[in-house]
């Protein structure tokens, strides 16, 4: 068998409540800032949902807090789920 490596091992999704929000100021920031992927910045100025692949979910928490309350927050280990461990 043939073991997969994954390039980004934290699936990250949250929610961000805010005012003023920008989807594509804020995809920028993640491509200007973050290693990582799959990126998904949606919403409108007052709910943004973000979805991505990174190794250092931390970075994207502590950012994203910056700009308005962030709840619906999940981590997911992927590589763990690869490995078919709970994640």
């Amino acid at each position: 068998m043939v073991e997969q490596s994954i390039k980004y091992r934290y699936d990250t999704q949250l929610l961000i409540e805010g005012e003023n929000l920008d989807e594509d100021t804020i995809s920028d920031y993640f491509n200007e800032n973050f290693d990582g992927d799959c990126l998904l910045a949606v919403g409108d100025e007052d709910l943004i949902k973000i979805h991505f692949h990174t190794n250092e979910p931390w970075k994207v928490l502590e950012y994203c807090r910056t700009l308005g309350e962030i709840y619906d927050i999940v981590v997911e280990d992927m590589d763990r789920q690869a490995r078919g461990l709970k994640g």
